[in-house]
């Protein structure tokens, strides 16, 4: 079962304030820095009046409480059942917004509550508050009793704006996540494929999908996906341009996004050790997702930029049909790798997608989003995505929206001098760089892909790290997070 998402809103509250501004409200979070409540008076007095309460005796009561980002103590009226939730704003920055709201958002997650809060100060900081309220609701089941559930998050009506786009990065952040979390045994690369249909047809994007003989020259997504003949690979590509756009669209920026969709990974041959490493491997198409939904927020934002994403969708099984270390096979562009580790497989889906971004799209942008290594998450723990590029500008535009999407990254070294562990004495390449054991694995595949990807802007996401939790913290769920929606779709909305 997949609980309802958040309805987002707006109400007012500027002004003098009246009975009506509380009608159907459950909740109200009142902003609080350094000890003292952050509302204009007449609102203090108002609610003080009208719920019978004193809110300076009540922070002091609460001895502990100062005001700190996520600090929440509860006030419950002496006329009526909304509760007064004095809310900590910390320094008031964006990301204390975003701290707060997620746990606000937890302290009424599977209820039917109406909360309003007057917490943000400006559009940014609404929207980042809005988000983190709505995300931290996030559930995923599929028991056979299902739960109503109607809540609804608003803030001032000066924020309509902040509204309307936090309610589409909500939408398509959670179903990402959906995608993410369905099981693999339904979740086969065919029925991804069925997901961005509806969501093309929804949103009215362009669409193919191909496999069998249609994806012949696909060397590395076939040797992968073809391990599985009841569940075979296919290629994805889907085209966004905004609405009206006629003869200019050619002269807008084109971003092709590429995706890592291996639906279920077994590790093939490789098989992974130990075997509970497996039950985590139907988030292994995390990448995909992302690029997926990353558009769909572009359509419904109308952003005036062209996307091209292409999905590589693909299950790794242990089979007879199944890649072996030692097989030699052929990418789209030509370039021969020699296979090591059958483990290692995203990077050779992903081969093809970039080379054939290259070759057949002309790219202003090329991105990459993939679940790749574990090398990444100890590097970064789950907390940061290792991005790889050698645009240093535009890595740091990445880091800055990150920072305020919540969508963290750190810009890593693309080291020329580890290159050579990527050589073979029967390919053009080896595909896991294990030679002279630099033991840099995460830098090593992304000098792998960069092979790939010409002279474009290129840009390699490595989200094995944040992707997926271990458990429900803050607005993220336990298991797939939806990480990289936000961050790719409010960097193109700045293009």
């Amino acid at each position: 079962m997949i609980s309802a998402i958040p309805r987002l809103g707006s109400r007012k509250v500027k002004g003098t304030p009246t009975d009506q501004t509380l009608i159907n409200l459950t909740h109200i979070a009142i902003p609080v820095q350094n000890s003292k409540i952050q509302i204009e008076v007449k609102w203090k007095k108002f609610l003080e009046r009208r719920l019978a309460i004193d809110l300076d005796k009540e922070i002091k009561a609460a001895k502990e409480f100062t005001g700190k980002a996520g600090e929440v103590i509860e006030v419950k009226s002496n006329t009526e059942p909304l509760k007064i939730l004095l809310s900590g704003v910390g320094e008031g920055k964006s990301e204390d917004l975003r701290k707060l709201g997620a746990i606000l958002g937890r302290k009424i997650k599977g209820s039917s509550a109406t909360l309003l809060s007057l917490c943000p100060q400006d559009e940014q900081q609404a929207l980042v508050h809005l988000n983190a309220l709505a995300l931290s609701n996030y559930t995923w089941n599929l028991k056979s009793s299902k739960k109503s559930e109607s809540i609804e998050f608003l803030v001032s009506d000066e924020f309509k704006r902040a509204v309307t786009h936090s309610q589409v990065l909500v939408e398509t952040t959670w179903q990402a996540r959906d995608l993410i979390h369905t099981p693999s045994n339904i979740k086969s690369p065919k029925w991804v494929a069925a997901q961005a249909r509806k969501l093309a047809k929804e949103n009215r994007l362009g669409i193919s999908v191909k496999s069998g003989r249609e994806i012949a020259k696909f060397g590395g997504l076939r040797a992968v996906g073809n391990s599985s003949k009841k569940n075979p690979p296919c290629f994805v590509e889907i085209s966004y341009k905004p609405k009206k756009s006629g003869t200019k669209t050619k002269r807008l920026p084109h971003v092709v996004l590429v995706g890592k969709g291996i639906t279920f990974d077994t590790g093939g041959v490789s098989l992974k050790r130990p075997y509970d490493m497996m039950t985590a491997m139907k988030t292994d198409m995390a990448g995909a997702a992302a690029v997926l939904l990353a558009t769909v927020a572009a359509a419904k934002l109308n952003l005036n930029i062209r996307v091209t994403t292409l999905l590589m969708l693909a299950e790794n099984a242990l089979s007879a049909t199944a890649q072996r270390p030692s097989d030699v096979i052929e990418h789209f562009d030509g370039t021969t790798v020699e296979v090591i580790n059958t483990d290692a497989e995203g990077r050779l889906v992903l081969a093809d997608g970039l080379a054939y971004a290259d070759l057949k799209l002309s790219p202003d942008y090329l991105v990459d989003v993939a679940t790749l290594t574990g090398a990444a998450t100890l590097g970064l723990s789950r907390h940061f995505a290792a991005l790889y590029t050698r645009d240093d500008v535009m890595a740091k535009k990445f880091n800055e929206i990150g920072e305020y999407t919540g969508d963290r990254i750190w810009q890593m070294p693309l080291v020329d001098d580890y290159a050579i562990a990527l050589e073979s004495e029967i390919a053009d390449l080896n595909h896991t760089a294990d030679k002279y054991d630099f033991e840099a694995g995460s830098v090593t595949a992304a000098l792998f892909l960069e092979r790939f990807v010409g002279k474009r802007r290129w840009f390699h996401l490595d989200i094995a790290g944040p992707a997926r939790s271990e458990a429900d913290s803050g607005e993220n769920p336990k298991g797939g997070t939806g990480y990289g929606v936000r961050l790719l779709t409010e960097w193109m909305a700045q293009l």
